[in-house]
């Protein structure tokens, strides 16, 4: 006995897999019960294997056949947003909490530095996506200063760090990460953009935020901003702004024309807009440091497991 909550991941591929050496290597809480794929040459089983991990290639079918699945109490999801709903209905019958690392948003959205103790009762959370963890934090962090109007993100992360879930989840990610934009960061509307950059030597990701708010004190935003940044930092150290925040001034001589904006306001906005450009490098523990988009996804869903997992045994001791 170890005193850890046990964990099982499903989905073997960069996600799951970047996922797994952080919970062995990083976690006082968590312990690895199972890595779960469906491919059984995937790199992913193969250092699950290496690493003494319990592994099958069976899927979630072969997860609750395991002699393990009785042990474990979390399950991390990190398959396909159209995959999840399926492991959700098996793991919920199981009285498993699930972390859901797809674009699915069957749970609550959760973002650590946000609303991570929001939802820590939840059967399953959602983790929104990469480029959502990167920048809503921002938006929210915009929006207790100055009311956020209309908020746009635009995510660019290195081809190379895309695997075939990530790909399969592109309309997902544009959905999922606008809604939570709204859900979470507070504003009034949402729009994501994701960019799969295939320069070579692959970039580090990058993600920008641009905020159209009511007027308000500029270096109280930017407080604001930079101490936001510091909470991301205590979980993902690589997450940092490439300069500082940016302001503008939007007049109503040369208005603004958004078409998201267009209901009770004709589609034009005035007002403040403020822009922030970030940079996530990842710690490589599976990819090369350029898969920021990785580093933030999992971390933010280790820290929450982490969470559930202390809340849990606080109850227990209750």
């Amino acid at each position: 006995m170890t005193g850890k909550t046990k964990v099982a991941i499903i989905g073997s591929g960069n996600i799951g897999t970047d996922l797994m050496i952080k919970v062995l290597r990083l976690s006082d809480t968590l312990e690895m019960g199972a890595m779960v794929g469906i491919d059984p040459g995937s790199d992913g089983l193969a250092r699950a294997s290496r690493m003494n991990v319990a592994t099958t290639a069976e899927g979630i079918e072969g997860l609750i056949k395991m002699l393990e699945f009785a042990d474990i109490d979390i399950v991390f999801d990190a398959t396909s947003a159209g995959a999840h709903a399926h492991h959700n209905q098996i793991l919920q019958a199981h009285g498993k909490i699930v972390i859901d690392l797809t674009p699915a948003a069957i749970g609550p959205y959760t973002i650590p530095a946000v609303n991570g103790d929001a939802n820590l009762d939840a059967p399953n959370v959602n983790m929104v996506t990469c480029g959502g963890q990167a920048t809503i934090p921002i938006v929210a962090a915009i929006n207790r200063v100055a009311k956020v109007h209309y908020g746009e993100i635009v995510a660019s992360i290195a081809s190379k760090s895309a695997g075939p879930g990530t790909r399969a989840n592109i309309d997902e990610f544009t959905e999922t990460t606008s809604q939570a934009i709204v859900d979470v960061g507070g504003a009034e509307h949402g729009k994501a953009i994701i960019v799969l950059n295939p320069a070579e030597p692959p970039l580090i990701m990058r993600d920008t935020v641009y905020c159209l708010c009511e007027e308000a004190d500029q270096d109280a935003i930017a407080a604001s901003v930079e101490k936001m940044v510091a909470e991301v930092q205590q979980y993902v150290p690589g997450y940092r702004m490439k300069q500082a925040v940016q302001f503008e001034h939007i007049g109503s001589n040369r208005p603004l024309r958004i078409p998201e904006m267009n209901e009770g306001k004709g589609g034009e906005y005035t007002g403040l807009k403020v822009s922030v450009f970030l940079e996530v490098e990842g710690a490589a523990h599976y990819l090369p440091a350029y898969a920021g988009n990785l580093d933030i996804m999992t971390s933010a869903a280790m820290k929450t497991a982490e969470k559930i997992a202390i809340r849990k045994l606080q109850g227990v001791a209750a």
